[in-house]
């Protein structure tokens, strides 16, 4: 679809394109160094065609590199009632009552409150509450007791299946398990990769450590992130929230770091999250939504993924180098055959 020039940024509409699916990539490269590159230097408005092999070629010396250490939970497994087989994908804990620890999870099928599925031998969710949202407030119950947030990823990482995005239209398997996380993932939590990360090899990731000063961070990632926006003023669109957590010393060096480079548009919100918050939270909800209008403040470049139309990522995109050259980048990056999203090729924004 060609852009039309002049069209809002506020609008939409502005932030489509068409995409082949025959463009969404179903699996990553053999090797992660064989991953495309797109590198955009906006002062000199230029655009070199590369590899990850290249990356370190053109990631500038002088930047802090912040990378999101969050892990990716096995979030979707199965339970029966009734000898009816439910889907559950599983969101995140949600709050506590009477000592209960309740989740949020959205299941496929109907059910209604008071339900229990079985999940194992005297192992059932059992569902409290349905939302508006289409989510469901639960708890696990194990032998009549009510299961913690550490037990519950517990049992996920042994029963669940790696929860691939959408419109990857394939089973996980056992080889998911180990592409669809960072080389860097360590805190569990997230039901999405940030997938600019993918991109690092244990050897990259190495490189990376002894050649550049670094910090991690965790965001969680919410299927928010998926979510495509809804409202046609962009500025009414309800930003998903994701949790985060950094060290002190990492709040430290964020705060006083002239020149950073993200890795990630989940590094980069809660880069600007607590740019936002003057850096007096090292945990809470970030909820921060950047687009042209809301450009980030403390953040200089960007490592990332080729993104959905119409989402909130490719309107933090268009933040950095404005609606035009975003969806310029993009056709660009059509004709040479790049690959879109999670198991796609990346962008580097200088």
């Amino acid at each position: 679809m060609k852009h039309k020039h002049g069209a809002s940024p506020l609008e939409l509409s502005s932030y489509d394109f068409s995409l082949d699916p025959s463009f969404i990539a179903l699996s990553p490269p053999l090797q992660k160094e064989d991953s495309k590159l797109l590198v955009y230097e906006r002062t000199k408005d230029k655009v070199t065609h590369t590899t990850f092999k290249s990356l370190f070629t053109y990631l500038p010396k002088d930047h802090l590199i912040v990378m999101n250490d969050t892990k990716v939970i096995k979030a979707r497994f199965y339970g029966f009632k009734n000898e009816k087989r439910y889907e559950i994908f599983f969101h995140k804990e949600s709050g506590h009552k009477n000592g209960e620890s309740i989740f949020l999870v959205q299941i496929k099928g109907k059910v209604k409150e008071g339900d229990l599925i079985a999940i194992q031998k005297d192992l059932y969710v059992k569902v409290l509450r349905l939302l508006d949202s289409g989510f469901r407030e639960v708890s696990f119950v194990k032998n009549a007791k009510s299961l913690k947030l550490s037990e519950v990823l517990k049992l996920l990482d042994d029963i669940g299946l790696i929860p691939l995005p959408p419109y990857i239209k394939r089973e996980a398997n056992a080889k998911d398990e180990l592409d669809y996380q960072s080389a860097f993932a360590k805190n569990l939590g997230s039901v999405a990769a940030p997938t600019a990360s993918l991109h690092f090899s244990d050897t990259m990731l190495s490189y990376l450590k002894s050649h550049y000063e670094y910090l991690f961070l965790t965001l969680h990632v919410g299927a928010g992130t998926f979510q495509p926006v809804q409202v046609e003023n962009i500025l009414d669109h309800k930003i998903h929230t994701e949790s985060f957590f950094i060290d002190e010393k990492s709040l430290t060096k964020l705060k006083e770091s002239k020149k950073i480079l993200c890795i990630g548009t989940t590094a980069l919100r809660t880069v600007e999250y607590l740019d936002e918050k003057n850096y007096e939270l090292s945990s809470g909800e970030c909820d921060i939504f950047l687009h042209p209008l809301n450009p980030p403040k403390k953040a200089t470049s960007l490592l990332t993924n080729f993104h959905l139309p119409k989402s909130s990522l490719i309107m933090l995109v268009a933040s950095m180098i404005g609606l035009e050259k975003t969806l310029e980048l993009y056709e660009l990056a059509k004709t040479k055959d790049y690959k879109f999203y999670s198991y796609g090729d990346g962008m580097l924004i200088l």
